[in-house]
């Protein structure tokens, strides 16, 4: 099963992104086991950094179709990018995991 890991990041540091997804991943295994593939949206290519912040969100689209389930963290609501990917989620029935209460 491949996960995709939706997460606010703006004001936070690399190191509290990378923390966070960790966490996710170790809550997703507790939930599916450990047969599950992470999509490393966390990127730091900066051909796709220099786009600025729209070309990232597109490029985190982009990865999203190949995932069988997205995974919301807590707040994802804060953050206009993870709303647009749980709308794109919705939209393209891709099933969808929210921290906040489903763990």
């Amino acid at each position: 099963m491949k996960i995709f890991i939706s997460q606010p990041m703006n004001g936070k540091t690399d190191e509290d992104i990378v923390a966070k997804r960790e966490a996710l991943i170790e809550l997703a295994k507790k939930k599916y086991g450990d047969d599950i593939e992470v999509i490393d949206s966390f990127t730091k290519d900066p051909s796709v950094e220099a786009k600025g912040l729209i070309a990232m969100l597109g490029h985190s689209i982009g990865m999203m179709a190949d995932a069988d389930l997205v995974v919301f963290a807590k707040d994802w609501t804060r953050a206009r990018g993870c709303r647009v990917e749980q709308q794109v989620a919705k939209q393209y029935e891709i099933p969808i995991l929210f921290e906040h209460n489903e763990w």
